[in-house]
């Protein structure tokens, strides 16, 4: 018996004006990087991986020399921060930078986060948040938190969103594992599939040693991705394992949930693609070199 390959038909989401459709699909948004490199589309696995679990890890995406010089700024920026300029005392100086949009990133947040409208070949459909360095380990007691993101107010930015054929994770985090991670060295739990939850949490939460907890392991140089309207649960284990990990949290354009911007030298010096994971927070118009009018019309010219 022969079986009949499945279709897929394009997702209608609706525009900003009378009802309207928009007409661009992810891969046609930023197409390459800050550094000119093609961006990573993710396959429909990932997708689908990703949309019903909230997660997703990508093994091995850097090499061994990334691995090696993002460890070595790190260790510097941990323990003798004052031999690197007081501009570049972050997780966004030197070899770590390129992080920020990698084009597994820049590929992934085009499907999953980017404002299509604000997007374009000169600036990104998303923003940059903030972005952190792990670095060691110790105990630490780790509070659950989020969930049920598919019910949450927007403003809230810990919201999921779905229609038949797309998906949309308002606030987005990207873990880049410069060391290897097992499931007894991880600082991270979460419960699978609980951004989409109907119900309130059962109160074995509370025990991170629940069966409901899950975590990941990976070798050095994996990026896990995970929506942060997931039930989560951060904290360090009490190990001696060496840990160092970079987390970059990505919102839309048009929305901010915390304060932080990097040092004005510091964007200065980026790309100008790059810079524009740090331009002003709203919608209208916020795009560079692009046709938002054209885009949020249900008539184009």
């Amino acid at each position: 018996m022969t079986y009949r390959e499945l279709t897929t038909t394009k997702p209608f989401i609706v525009n900003k004006n009378l009802g309207s459709a928009v007409d661009v699909e992810p891969e046609e948004l930023t197409r390459t990087n800050a550094d000119g490199l093609p961006v990573v589309v993710p396959t429909q696995k990932q997708k689908y991986d990703f949309d019903r679990n909230g997660w997703l890890l990508i093994p091995n995406v850097l090499s061994d020399a990334e691995v090696a010089a993002m460890r070595e700024f790190c260790e510097r920026l941990h323990t003798e921060p004052n031999s690197i300029p007081e501009h570049e005392r972050c997780t966004l100086g030197r070899a770590t930078q390129k992080l920020a949009d990698h084009p597994v990133v820049v590929g992934f947040l085009n499907e999953f986060l980017a404002y299509p409208p604000a997007a374009s070949e000169d600036c990104y459909g998303f923003r940059l948040e903030e972005t952190e360095l792990i670095f060691g380990a110790g105990e630490q007691h780790a509070t659950p938190h989020a969930g049920n993101g598919l019910f949450r107010l927007p403003g809230d930015s810990h919201l999921y969103r779905c229609v038949p054929g797309r998906g949309w994770s308002g606030l987005t985090r990207a873990r880049w594992e410069l060391t290897e991670v097992t499931a007894e060295t991880n600082d991270v739990r979460f419960i699978t599939g609980s951004h989409k939850a109907a119900y309130p949490m059962p109160e074995a939460v509370q025990d991170v040693n629940s069966s409901l907890w899950e975590t990941y392991a990976c070798p050095p140089g994996s990026l896990i991705l995970f929506t942060e309207s997931m039930t989560i649960a951060r904290g360090h284990v009490n190990t001696d394992a060496e840990r160092i990990c970079i987390a970059n949290l990505y919102n839309t354009v048009a929305s901010r949930w915390s304060n932080w911007l990097p040092h004005p030298q510091l964007v200065a010096a980026m790309p100008p693609k790059r810079q524009t994971l740090f331009r002003e927070t709203y919608a209208g118009g916020n795009v560079i070199n692009g046709d938002f009018n054209q885009r949020t019309s249900a008539y184009p010219r």
